[in-house]
């Protein structure tokens, strides 16, 4: 009996001192300011989610929390800058899911390995598209009509995405492919610019990822659908796609936080759960409603669950449609 109790005591000293490095390093975890590289341009999605992030988790994290914006290459530009820092949880990547999930089945050559060399740290939004189309243009009342009017003017209109492989791109090529239908693509760089043409009609219409509903709104944009599986709670009077009659139809993407493959797990798990924590709060959810997003509070596991699931689901449409990055 002694035997068995001195053992057990052994097992449980060396857990302990197993354990202890690691609950050290969570509670000294952050003793500087935290980077949040935002791989597309500001005031769209990816750029306000980071900032509606940054200042409470600053609040939470005792350091300060700076944002900095590195667009281009569709999160390409970011994601290699940040998997080439230092993995000790200071320089996180904020991107839409397109990073790790799309831009592999994008590019021939990358000068990272998304799922080798970033780690998911946390989920912050299933980020929903809108179509919406510029109606001093496009003269519709609905998706269905929208798509009829497509028909009978094949390749006479354009649409906007935030870039080559984007979500807002990937479900205007879902609906080229499904719908039958023909329009030119024009690449900005961030979804806000491409709004801005929208709204002075250099492009006819867009799957909005959300920024631009305020002007929807004002009566300067017309919503015609989601882009998503069921309708959003957020505008439940708005069909969707598949309503329109394209079965099947989803684009929805999920935004949120990578770092550094290596970076401690201890960490990872601090960073996940004072960001979990910002997303359940009231202010963030409001935020979120502004761009039609949802919060996703999601642990890292679950998170790479979904970016693996998406992989699939748009690799296959990037290998039907041909499309290749900029």
């Amino acid at each position: 009996m002694r035997t068995t109790t001195l053992a057990r005591r052994v097992l449980l000293a060396a857990a302990l001192a197993t354990a202890l490095p690691g609950i050290a390093l969570a509670q000294a975890f952050p003793a500087k300011p935290i980077r949040v590289i935002v791989s597309f341009a500001p005031g769209g999605a990816a750029d306000q989610i980071a900032r509606a992030v940054s200042e409470p988790l600053a609040q939470a994290l005792g350091q300060p929390v700076v944002v900095e914006n590195r667009a281009g290459a569709n999160g390409n530009i970011a994601g290699d800058f940040v998997s080439k820092q230092p993995a000790d949880g200071y320089t996180l990547l904020m991107s839409s899911g397109g990073t790790v999930s799309i831009n592999p089945h994008l590019y021939a050559k990358m000068s990272f390995d998304p799922a080798k060399d970033l780690v998911p740290v946390a989920s912050a939004a299933r980020v929903l598209v809108y179509l919406q189309v510029n109606p001093a243009k496009v003269p519709v009342n609905n998706a269905k009509e929208f798509l009829a009017y497509m028909k009978a003017n094949p390749g006479k209109l354009s649409f906007g995405s935030p870039g080559n492989g984007s979500s807002p791109h990937l479900a205007g090529e879902m609906m080229k492919s499904m719908g039958n239908v023909y329009a030119t693509h024009i690449p900005y760089r961030g979804a806000a610019p491409a709004i801005q043409d929208l709204l002075a009609g250099q492009v006819d219409f867009m799957f909005d990822p959300g920024v631009g509903l305020q002007h929807t709104k004002a009566g300067k944009l017309k919503l015609l659908a989601i882009g998503s599986p069921k309708r959003s709670p957020l505008y439940p009077d708005v069909p969707t796609m598949e309503e329109a009659g394209l079965k099947g139809f989803d684009a929805d993407t999920w935004f949120g936080f990578y770092a550094p493959a290596g970076t401690p797990q201890p960490v990872v798990a601090r960073l996940n759960t004072e960001i979990n924590k910002v997303l359940r709060s009231p202010a963030f959810v409001e935020r979120m409603n502004a761009i039609g997003a949802i919060p996703a509070p999601f642990s890292p596991q679950e998170f790479g669950a979904r970016a693996q699931e998406d992989s699939k689901r748009f690799g296959a449409l990037i290998r039907e449609r041909r499309i290749v990055g900029d």
